[in-house]
């Protein structure tokens, strides 16, 4: 069977120019294990990135394997009003003592930009409810990415995936967001009060009194290159939030789960949000699922007799999914009794030592950044000035698929190159993806 042949037959590729698959056929992956996948011709790809960021204890986990298999046999799935099952309600107790204190009300949807959907219509409805009418507004930062739907596209500032659906989109409120590489004031990551910030004071005062929600990714922008920030932005953007009455939404579902070197990127700033939604890590990578978690104030406003009219009419067709729901406590039982965190903290420092070894004098690399285990190189084409490469070019791409030709998956965002491995990455592991890329780089770049 030619199974590329029959893939490009049938299938749209995601977040692909479907042309470039000309050059470059669909790699069909046969199997994987741990942070390793292999295609049908037997050859191995290190997965660096986790299968776009989901894949969090390595591919056919023994431990999940054997969860999803027995609630397989229980129970496949069930409708989600008015029926529960164990395996949801366990996964809330156990995730309750795991999120920022006060988060305690817990709905399912079933992939990252629904909880996203879920949280802004929640926040909306609460203020319309509480007769505050005027807050219809949401605001989130340049370069945020929030999702594929509608809603979660408007609060997004990647022109690359929003700028063609403008004229669908909601008008959202947009925040210059903080760029530690070229920042305006001079100031360094490790050392700054986040000058920056009186971006989003000038906002708030402009627009603060109409505003339902601020959308935002705790400590590291993804999609926009893994621009990473300090912890004290978050600080002030809680107090402004509070002192304004907008709803703090964090966009946990990338960075959630251990990606920071804490199990929430809230975490480093000791903040709770108003709701914060999560997703890929929850389960491992296994199966769709995602949760925005909110408070209890926040539920209250929703909790009234049905004919007032003020339920949260909201719903998926795989809320609370059982298979989904069990892969999740599991992972919750690998983090704690594996002690992941802790092993992959240690791992991190190696990470962040043979990288920098690696690439800090290369003369086109501009910034390493890193947090936890994420690590991200920024290419430029003059250290000096900062001056990025033609994106025409497509250096990043080019990189791609020169690793790939040595067995590294190494998927780029623009120019930027980033690491975000399983958190069961070995140091053998470190040792051969820093050696891949820097090898393509160097074939690319000459």
């Amino acid at each position: 069977m030619d199974w590329e042949k029959k893939d490009l037959q049938y299938i749209w590729h995601p977040c692909s120019q479907m042309k470039d698959y000309e050059e470059l056929p669909p790699i069909v992956i046969d199997h994987g294990k741990g942070m390793y996948l292999y295609d049908i011709h037997g050859k191995r790809y290190a997965d660096v990135i986790s299968s776009w960021w989901c894949n969090l204890l390595g591919h056919c986990n023994e431990r999940i394997n054997g969860a999803v298999k027995a609630q397989l046999q229980q129970l496949e799935h069930v409708i989600f009003a008015n029926f529960s099952h164990p395996a949801a309600i366990t996964l809330c107790e156990k995730l309750s003592k795991k999120v920022p204190k006060g988060l305690t009300r817990f709905f399912f949807t079933d992939n990252g930009s629904s909880a996203i959907e879920a949280a802004m219509k929640m926040s909306f409805q609460y203020h319309y409810q509480m007769g505050d009418l005027k807050k219809s507004k949401f605001m989130a930062l340049t370069e945020a990415y929030h999702g594929e739907t509608l809603g979660a596209l408007s609060a997004s500032g990647v022109d690359l995936y929003s700028q063609i659906y403008k004229p669908l989109l909601l008008d959202c409120l947009r925040v210059e967001g903080p760029d530690c590489y070229r920042c305006k004031y001079g100031k360094c990551r490790d050392n700054c009060n986040a000058e920056c910030f009186q971006q989003v004071e000038a906002e708030f005062q402009k627009h603060g009194e109409e505003t339902c929600a601020f959308l935002v990714e705790p400590l590291v922008q993804a999609a926009a290159g893994m621009k990473i920030y300090p912890p004290v932005y978050l600080k002030k953007l809680r107090q402004i939030c509070s002192q304004y009455q907008v709803h703090l939404i964090a966009d946990e579902i990338a960075v959630g789960y251990g990606r920071t070197g804490k199990m929430f990127g809230c975490d480093h700033a000791a903040i709770t949000p108003d709701i914060m939604c999560v997703s890929k890590g929850l389960t491992g990578g296994y199966m769709p699922m995602a949760i925005a978690i909110t408070t209890e104030e926040i539920y209250q406003a929703f909790y009234h007799d049905y004919n007032e009219g003020k339920a949260f009419m909201h719903s998926h067709t795989y809320c609370g999914n059982p298979l989904a729901a069990a892969a999740a406590v599991e992972v919750l039982n690998i983090l704690e009794e594996e002690r992941i965190l802790e092993k992959a903290n240690k791992n991190a420092l190696y990470f962040r030592k043979i990288i920098t070894e690696t690439f800090q004098e290369h003369t086109y690399i501009g910034e390493l950044r890193g947090i936890g285990l994420i690590n991200a190189i920024e290419l430029v084409e003059n250290r000096e000035t900062k001056k990025p490469f033609d994106s025409s070019k497509r250096i990043g791409y080019q990189i791609y698929k020169e690793a790939l030709k040595r067995g590294v998956l190494l998927r780029p965002l623009g120019d930027v190159l980033y690491f975000n491995p399983p958190l069961i990455i070995e140091e053998q592991d470190m040792d051969l993806v820093v050696q891949v890329c820097q090898q393509a780089i160097n074939q690319v770049l000459k």
